[in-house]
């Protein structure tokens, strides 16, 4: 029992660490979901079928954000909770504000990209293909832009 009460950080971390990385793969995916909806427009059974997956697909990364928020709260906050047990890592820190700036953008992309799904699932026109193709690289900039924050620290 100590193990564990003692390494409440550690483990609080790698919960989050793993449900960042499962909501990540949702916004990464759900824009190639769109672009396949974009690119099938002429074939109403493939795009019934990619609507599906999309708003699924959109459902599960809410799900995932949700444990990423709790936990990430925690990994924040949790010093005020039990400051033996949770160190204050982020004090006069620059880069964790501006990693929860990038977070923000990832969380708008997320959003965006789930009401063009809602658009789809609709009947309503999406983009090209290639405007989405470009949508589909946001995300993946703004984490390398929070992976290099969290490990090389450069504030």
């Amino acid at each position: 029992m100590d193990l564990f009460l003692g390494t409440t950080y550690l483990w609080t971390k790698l919960l989050h660490t793993l449900f960042v990385i499962a909501w990540m793969a949702t916004v990464l995916y759900l824009p190639r979901i769109l672009v396949n909806i974009a690119e099938a427009q002429h074939e109403p059974a493939v795009v019934a079928r990619l609507v599906l997956m999309g708003r699924r697909l959109y459902r599960f990364g809410h799900a995932m954000l949700g444990f990423v928020f709790l936990l990430g709260f925690l990994l924040w906050f949790g010093r005020l909770i039990d400051p033996a047990l949770w160190p204050h890592i982020t004090a006069g820190q620059g880069w964790m504000h501006l990693k929860f700036l990038l977070v923000l953008g990832v969380l708008a992309h997320f959003i965006v990209a789930g009401r063009m799904v809602k658009r789809a699932a609709a009947g309503g026109t999406l983009r090209s293909a290639t405007w989405l193709r470009w949508f589909n690289e946001v995300p993946a900039v703004l984490l390398l832009g929070i992976l290099v924050l969290v490990f090389i620290k450069p504030l």
